[in-house]
């Protein structure tokens, strides 16, 4: 298993050397200048060469992608433009929100999903399974951008009953987290339905039912058993994807986290926090990955064994 794992590590150095590459490379053809977004338009000549030569902006772009590299190897992700501050400093604070707001939306799509997914495919067909499907097709194709706004409208200006964005105040967690955590959950829901029917007919199962097992026990201890695979792998992969969503929802929210620094980062051209960020969150899809690669391996022995 460790030599899996260091397999697995090693393989994922050129996919985030790609990602550092293309972010830098996109940055750098966007529209737009750091030196603008400091001193504004309307600033002397001088002080705008004087602050690009400052900020090694009058180097070529070659030369700034190899010292960007050199920087990465020796753990120096680069100062921040804008702020000055260290880029991994000030990610590392903002990550904290980050993974607050990722858990409790994980957790909530947990707590949704293996309920819908359980009824519908126990009772496949009729109107509970329309029900919980017909949620999950909502969960897929409604956007954090719309869900956010309309949560807001109703929950804090019509009712009143919740903050409008921030963290500080009781209940702001609520909004953010039903509109990260419903489409995972609505994608988990779907899983666990397919998975618990295809492994209800299997031989296991059917031996148990031929045993005199009980239907409940069958569905939740031998068919749960051999539905949870592929559904776990299916959570390790999202855990990269809610990352990824929560850069709308806390820009919808206001919300204090990573999600809300890349974007604050690319309105104001900070190149080095914007290369972090996005570094940052393609980590956690690499580690993601990672996760679902090793449950797998864990749960399925012919998998280990075919490694």
């Amino acid at each position: 298993m460790l030599r899996i794992i260091i397999s697995r590590l090693f393989q994922a150095i050129p996919t985030l050397f790609g990602v550092a590459t293309l972010v830098f490379l996109l940055l750098h053809l966007v529209p737009g200048d750091p030196v603008d977004a400091l001193l504004g338009e309307t600033a002397m000549a001088t002080d705008r060469e004087a602050l690009r030569v400052a900020l090694h902006l009058d180097q070529p772009i070659g030369v700034q992608y190899m010292h960007y590299l050199q920087g990465l190897m020796h753990g120096d992700w680069g100062h921040s433009i804008i702020n000055k501050h260290d880029v991994l400093d000030e990610i590392m604070e903002r990550l904290a929100a980050t993974v607050k707001l990722a858990a409790a939306s994980l957790l909530l799509a947990v707590l949704l999903a293996i309920p819908l997914g359980y009824f519908a495919a126990r009772h496949r067909g009729r109107s509970v399974d329309t029900a919980a499907m017909g949620f999950a097709l909502l969960g897929v194709s409604i956007p954090n951008f719309w869900l956010g706004p309309m949560l807001i409208l109703f929950f804090s200006v019509m009712l009143g009953w919740l903050p409008v964005s921030g963290m500080s105040q009781p209940g702001s967690m609520i909004l953010p987290t039903i509109t990260l955590g419903t489409a995972l959950a609505a994608i988990l829901s779907r899983m666990a339905r397919s998975s618990w029917l295809e492994a209800i007919h299997m031989d296991a199962c059917r031996t148990a039912r031929a045993f005199g097992v009980s239907e409940a026990t069958i569905w939740w201890r031998h068919a749960a058993r051999l539905a949870v695979v592929p559904v776990l792998t299916l959570f390790a992969l999202q855990l990269g994807a809610v990352l990824g969503g929560a850069v709308i929802t806390e820009t919808v929210f206001d919300w204090p986290g990573l999600g809300l620094l890349t974007i604050e980062s690319i309105q104001r051209r900070d190149y080095p926090m914007v290369q972090g960020c996005v570094l940052m969150i393609a980590s956690f899809y690499v580690l993601a990955n990672l996760l679902a690669d090793l449950l797998n391996l864990w749960l399925d022995p012919r998998q280990r064994h075919a490694a």
